[in-house]
C-alpha cells in the first residue's frame, strides 16, 4: 500500500509539473513586425474589420464616442460574466504597452504581465492575423483618444478564475489551423482571413463544448445566444439559402431579403461590415458559400 501511494504521489507529482509547463504564457516576441514602417490609414480598416469598438466603447457610446475604447461591455456566459476593458492609448489602458506586447495580447492572449486573458477576448481568431496587420492596427489606436476609466473586474467564480488554467485551455481548444484548409481563388483566401481571423464570425456562429471551445467539426453550424434569448443561426451553405447579391446587400444594408432587419449585436457586426471595402464583404460570402454544408 505504501509503495502504491509513493507510485500514486509521484505520478501526481509529474503531471502537476507537466500541466505547469504546459500552461506557461507565451513568450514576447521582440522581433515582431521588424523593418515594417506601420500604416495609420491601414490601421484603421484593421480596426473596423476586428471591430474592436463594438466590444471596447462604452455600452452607450454613439458616434464619434465610439472610438474612446473606455471598456464595460458585460459579457455573460456559463462561467460567469467578463468585462471588456478599457485599452485606449492611456495609462489605464494600453498606453505604455510595446508592440510586442500588444501583438502577444491580441495573438496568443496573454497580458503584459505574463497573465493569460479569457477566451471572451477572440485571441484564438486573432491569431490568424498577419503581423503588419496587427502593427497598423496597434499604430492606429495610439492616435485615438485616452480614457482614464478604470476596468471592471471579471465576475468569475471558482475554478474558472484560476488564470492559469486557462494555459491548458488554449493548448486543448486553440487550433493554429484554419478551419477551410483548401481555398480555390485568392477571394476565398481573403473571405477566410476575415471571417476566421479578423471579423471573428466563428466565435458566435459556432457551438462551444463544455469547457467553452470551439466545435470546429460543426464551424458556423449555430449556436445558443450567450445571453440566453434565441439563437445565433447556422451561416453554411443550405441553412443559408440567400444568393451572393442578397447577402453583399445585407452585410451593407441590414436588410434581409424578406425585407427585415438586423437586430441585437448583428447590427453591430453590420456597422463594421458597412465600412469595408465590397470586395471585402464579397469575400466574405465567397468564403461562406465555399464552406461544408451542416445541419
Amino acid at each position: 500500500m505504501r509503495r502504491i501511494l509513493q507510485g500514486t504521489a509521484v505520478l501526481a507529482l509529474i503531471a502537476a509539473v507537466g500541466a505547469w509547463f504546459l500552461s506557461a504564457p507565451a513568450p514576447l516576441t521582440p522581433d515582431f513586425a521588424t523593418g515594417h514602417q506601420p500604416d495609420v490609414g491601414q490601421g484603421e480598416k484593421i480596426f473596423i474589420a476586428a471591430g474592436c469598438a463594438s466590444c471596447h466603447a462604452a455600452p452607450d457610446a454613439t458616434e464619434a464616442q465610439k472610438q474612446i475604447l473606455a471598456g464595460g461591455h458585460a459579457f455573460a456566459s456559463d462561467f460567469g460574466t467578463f468585462y471588456a476593458p478599457n485599452i485606449s492609448a492611456g495609462p489605464n489602458g494600453i498606453g505604455a504597452w510595446t508592440l510586442p506586447e500588444f501583438a502577444r495580447a491580441v495573438t496568443a492572449g496573454v497580458s503584459p504581465t505574463g497573465q493569460h486573458y479569457y477566451p471572451a477576448f477572440p485571441y484564438a481568431a486573432y491569431q490568424h492575423m498577419a503581423e503588419t496587420d496587427v502593427a497598423d492596427l496597434f499604430a492606429y489606436m495610439q492616435n485615438l483618444p485616452v480614457s482614464d476609466t478604470p476596468d471592471k473586474p471579471h465576475d468569475v467564480g471558482f475554478p474558472f478564475n484560476i488564470r492559469r488554467a486557462l494555459g491548458l485551455w488554449k493548448v486543448l481548444f486553440v487550433n493554429k489551423d484554419f478551419v477551410l484548409t483548401q481555398v480555390q481563388t485568392p477571394e476565398i483566401e481573403r473571405g477566410r482571413y476575415l471571417v476566421e481571423g479578423l471579423a471573428h464570425c466563428g466565435e458566435c456562429h459556432t457551438p462551444r463544448n463544455i469547457l467553452g471551445g470551439l466545435d470546429r467539426g460543426a464551424w458556423l453550424s449555430g449556436a445558443p445566444n450567450p445571453s440566453g434569448k434565441g439563437r445565433i443561426p447556422n451561416i453554411t451553405p443550405g441553412a443559408l439559402t440567400w444568393s451572393e447579391a442578397d447577402l453583399i446587400y445585407y452585410f451593407e444594408s441590414g436588410l434581409t431579403p424578406d425585407y427585415d432587419s438586423a437586430g441585437g449585436s448583428m447590427t453591430a457586426v453590420i456597422d463594421k461590415l458597412a465600412q469595408l471595402p465590397e470586395s471585402d464583404r464579397a469575400a466574405i460570402v465567397a468564403y461562406l458559400k465555399a464552406v461544408p454544408a451542416l445541419p
